[in-house]
């Protein structure tokens, strides 16, 4: 008689279409006492736990139906899923009823914290990067690093899909997706056993817009901004959707220019190097995906996605180091000028296949993917010395180098759900393999022909089979406590293979094989149902991937350049969070990681150069990371409310390469986000939002100063609301850029840099609307949600 059981059901109108959002209440056969509430999701279902043996009966309401009163069931042994609890239509109300409710720009939920784009102004006409900077615990560095509560090493997935990409490659595709084509950020910091170990820092999961009304739905908007240069985007999207079948897609087109700017003064064996790299990138892109699900019957879904990328980008970057002794600063001995140019093109081709199963307590879901993902840069590079007053040409050295990539991900996976002791039980299991193939070719140019350098010139090939199986359970103790607990277990077979052109230059592959299990556990106390508390621990890894592994050198000019290490080992980290939520609202967390064989950039001098000064990937010994986040939304007056993040870290690197190369840091930092919207009336929105970056550690030694950002916006809906417009201006004080000092191994970097953040955009977008008047409609604004119901 202790055991308790659950009762699933799905709340239906006439026709038999889902009702959503409804409100289903459990009560007591016996006297008719309130047991427990429920609103039904997005597809109409509802779930009561934790039930005794005995006769319960339910009732049903959603605006513009007649409430429900429905025959009373049994719960004796076992868990009872019940038949459709179908409303009947109300002839007395109005032929139509508008609901609004607000849209929080920022959602604290058990296992993740939700970023809703759509509940900023100041969103309009950003990229994907762009947004990250301003999601709640996250910073972007500026090599373009992300990181989540100060940890390195975060996953990026789209739509629940893992995106193989890193490095340029990464920021790249993410400086592809417009604001007006996400719908929302999930920023997962411990994930459980069920998602695949790889990531120190967790997950970061952009969702695009996808609308689940019924009928013909869809949407268009475009985008334009303009700072020192211009950037825009053209976007629609749309659905259709009704019993039996789903369908939906989206197309984007981006273009613009691009400029930033980089200011280094180092000081290296005996030299005093000052150097400024400007750069413009012309850009242009293509994005759609398209989509469908087929609902078999209520218990079976099958589906597909594909998801197509090509990015084009044109760079010219003037590149200007001034040389001279260190022991004199104002004497220059010489000039390098190098003029680049580079064009590179990425394409990418993502598939997958799902099937779904879902019957009372258990749940199957199976996934089937594939991306392919190609890129080809072609760079010039003239290196041009001159004298101290830029008259005479001393020497010039003139390349020129190739680098087409290639990269294909297949995984198959599987995930099985149901009850068991009165709990969930979850397992399942998973195979992906990573392989890449890129190619370097290094030509000397003299006298206007290229002969290729095979001293320079390689291949690296890279090849990673991951095998992972996992378990998890989870189950409510009592009505206050909930335990977890899981295991996953991965093994990695990887290999790096660098050829070369000259036989004395091959170096035999360097092989990874090994086993690792990750337990993760949590305990969530509802001291309150205003108060909970939770304590998670997490174990995961962070394998270095092609881009760090791939020793090619990639230069701004002969003495600036960096490279990849294929040496490196992989990073283990222990996080342990302890977590407070009030009025399901207010969030404080506490966090801790130790992570081993922490991977991280380094600077160096060149060992054949002395002028040279390179950035590389290193191991550090140990990591120590010591986090608090803060989150605040509330409202002062009807008209105004606030949305605040705090977040305070402390890191302590530890790494000794020998031969004095030692790496002994201490650093602490913080971050203050806060957004404020007004209600201004007659359809006004207003909104002013910033963030406040205090002083840190980028990877392994470079200190960084402070930085800040303000930002206004201002929005209007007319025709109806079906039609948004918004203006927005960001970065107004100039201030987002980056400073700091790096010292090691004999180096000692001073480094600033800037880009175009500073700019104003105007933004529209138009509600095509739903073709099918009678079906419950949800429509995204700014920070609301309404639903058209039929009468």
């Amino acid at each position: 008689m202790s055991q308790d059981f659950s009762a699933t059901g799905k709340v239906t109108d006439e026709n038999n279409v889902s009702i959503p959002f409804a409100t289903v209440v459990l009560k007591s056969a016996k006297d008719s006492t309130l047991m427990k509430a429920d609103i039904t999701s997005e597809d109409g279902f509802f779930r009561f736990e934790r039930l005794k043996p005995g006769s319960y009966f339910l009732e049903a309401s959603y605006i513009g139906y007649k409430d429900g009163i429905f025959n009373p069931f049994l719960i004796e042994n076992e868990s009872v899923e019940l038949s459709p609890l179908v409303l009947k239509e109300d002839a007395k109300q109005l032929d139509e009823v508008i609901v609004t409710a607000k849209r929080a720009l920022v959602e604290v939920k058990a296992d993740r914290t939700v970023f809703n784009v759509q509940g900023t102004i100041n969103s309009s006409g950003e990229n994907g990067l762009n947004l990250l900077r301003k999601a709640p615990g996250v910073l972007v560095d500026n090599n373009n690093n992300i990181s989540v509560l100060g940890r390195s090493g975060v996953l990026i997935y789209v739509d629940g899909k893992r995106i193989p990409l890193t490095g340029d490659d990464l920021r790249i595709y993410l400086e592809s997706l417009s604001s007006e084509q996400i719908d929302k950020i999930d920023i997962i910091t411990n994930p459980g056993s069920k998602y695949e170990a790889q990531g120190n820092a967790g997950i970061i999961d952009i969702r695009l817009k996808k609308d689940k009304n019924l009928g013909s739905n869809g949407s268009l908007s475009t985008t334009y901004g303009h700072g020192r240069y211009g950037t825009g985007n053209i976007n629609g999207n749309g659905n259709y959707r009704n019993k039996k079948v789903n369908t939906f897609g989206g197309l984007g087109y981006n273009f613009g220019t691009g400029w930033n700017e980089m200011i280094f003064l180092t000081f290296q064996n005996g030299f005093r190097l000052d150097e400024v790299n400007l750069t413009t990138s012309d850009f242009n892109g293509i994005n759609g995906r398209w989509g469908t699900d087929f609902f078999i019957n209520k218990k079976h879904t099958l589906g597909f996605l594909v998801g197509v990328n090509t990015f084009g980008n044109m760079n010219t970057s003037r590149n200007r180091n001034f040389i001279g002794p260190e022991s004199n600063p104002n004497q220059i001995d010489s000039v390098l000028v190098a003029p680049n140019t580079s064009e590179f093109n990425r394409d990418q081709a993502t598939y997958n296949l799902n099937y779904a199963y879902e019957s009372g307590k258990n749940r199957l879901n199976v996934d089937l993917d594939h991306g392919s993902f190609s890129g080809e840069g072609h760079y010039y590079q003239p290196n041009y010395y001159y004298n101290a007053s830029e008259t005479d040409v001393i020497s010039t050295y003139i390349n020129r180098y190739n680098t087409p990539s290639k990269i294909d991900i297949s995984t198959a996976k599987a995930d099985y759900e149901t009850e068991l002791f009165g709990g969930n039980l979850g397992f399942g299991a998973k195979f992906s393999n990573v392989t890449t193939d890129n190619t370097f070719l290094f030509y000397n140019i003299i006298q206007n022909i290229d002969i290729r350098n095979d001293n320079r010139s390689n291949q690296f090939s890279y090849s990673e089979n991951v095998y992972a199986g996992y378990a998890n359970f989870a189950k409510n103790v009592t009505t206050k406590w909930n335990v977890s607990a899981g295991l996953r277990v991965e093994k990695t077979d990887a290999t790096g293979d660098l050829i070369a052109y000259l036989p004395e230059l091959e170096e035999a592959p360097v092989d990874f094989n090994y086993t690792s299990f990750f337990p993760s556990a949590g305990i969530v106390y509802q001291y309150h149902p205003e108060h909970v508390y939770s304590l998670n621990y997490g174990r995961r890894i962070n394998r270095p991937d092609y881009n760090v592994l791939n020793p090619f050198r990639e230069q701004l000019s002969e003495l600036s350049y960096s490279k990849g290490n294929k040496f490196l080992q992989p990073e283990i980290v222990n996080n342990i969070e302890l977590g407070y939520t009030l009025k399901y609202m207010y969030s404080f967390k506490l966090s801790y990681s130790y992570t081993t064989n922490q991977i991280t950039r380094l600077i160096g001098p060149d060992e054949l150069d002395p002028r040279a000064g390179f950035i590389s990937w290193d191991n550090l010994a140990n990591q120590k990371l010591y986090n608090a986040n803060l989150s605040l939304p509330f409202d002062i007056t009807k008209w105004w409310n606030v949305y605040m993040n705090f977040s305070v870290s402390y890191t302590d690197n530890q790494a000794d390469y020998g031969d004095g190369r030692v790496v002994d840091i201490q650093a602490g930092s913080y971050n203050i986000y806060q957004q404020h919207t007004f209600n201004l009336g007659k359809k006004w929105n207003g909104e002013i939002s910033g963030w406040y970056n205090g002083p840190g550690v980028w990877g392994g030694v470079f200190l960084f100063d402070p930085s800040y950002s303000l930002n206004l916006g201002l929005q209007r809906k007319f025709l109806n609301d079906k039609m948004n417009a918004r203006i927005s201006a960001n970065d107004i004080t100039y201030q987002s850029g980056w400073s700091g000092v790096a010292n090691f191994n004999g180096q000692v970097g001073n480094g600033r840099g800037n880009w175009d953040s500073r700019r104003v955009t105007i933004s529209i977008s138009y509600d095509l609307g739903n073709s099918n008047v009678k079906s419950r409609k949800r429509n995204t604004g700014m920070d609301d949600e309404s639903r058209r119901v039929g009468g």
